[in-house]
């Protein structure tokens, strides 16, 4: 996770060397000009974070505003965060798919997208996935996954998670 202490975007930009900040301010430019209206750029969580405010959906699980999409420099990457793919297991398959399709290798955790340089992205399939959901689609998707959530925990009780320390080996003959 990043974790920049800059309060705007305009100061986490200047806070960057300026080859890093040449790659950001271009994956930048391919978000803000794909993302539909109602999300707003701020300085969040660390990073530059494109979001529905609290003004226009209060009813978060954790009382912040929902985060749509994200981008930072990381100790050794670049990582943009696309939660709308990470809401729908269908969507995350298509992405990748895509993705892969670009010939350019995917390097992604549940949400982010890590690279290295600007060539290792596909900035075509972010600009489509950035402009794929308006806000209220975001939130009925949101909203459907809280749902499940709590459905989940109602109907299916989890096993106790074992502990790691708990998980021995066999010993080698």
């Amino acid at each position: 996770m990043a974790s920049s202490s800059a309060k705007t975007v305009a100061e986490y930009l200047a806070s960057l060397e300026p080859e890093h900040r040449a790659v950001i301010t271009a994956v930048r430019r391919v978000i803000k000009r794909n993302l539909p209206k109602g999300f707003r750029e701020t300085m969040d969580w660390g990073m530059i974070s494109y979001q529905i405010p609290l003004s226009t959906y209060p009813d978060t699980y954790n009382k912040r505003p929902l985060s749509y999409a994200a981008l930072a420099r990381q100790k050794d990457r670049y990582t943009v965060y696309l939660t709308s793919v990470y809401q729908d297991p269908m969507r995350l398959a298509e992405f990748k798919d895509a993705y892969m399709s670009t010939g350019k290798r995917l390097s992604m955790g549940k949400s982010c997208v890590h690279f290295r340089s600007l060539d290792q992205l596909p900035l075509d399939l972010i600009g489509k996935e950035i402009a794929s959901s308006s806000v209220d689609e975001f939130i009925r998707r949101y909203e459907a996954s809280r749902r499940g959530t709590a459905k989940r925990a109602k109907t299916a009780p989890r096993a106790p998670a074992r502990s790691r320390t708990s998980v021995r080996k066999a010993p080698k003959k």
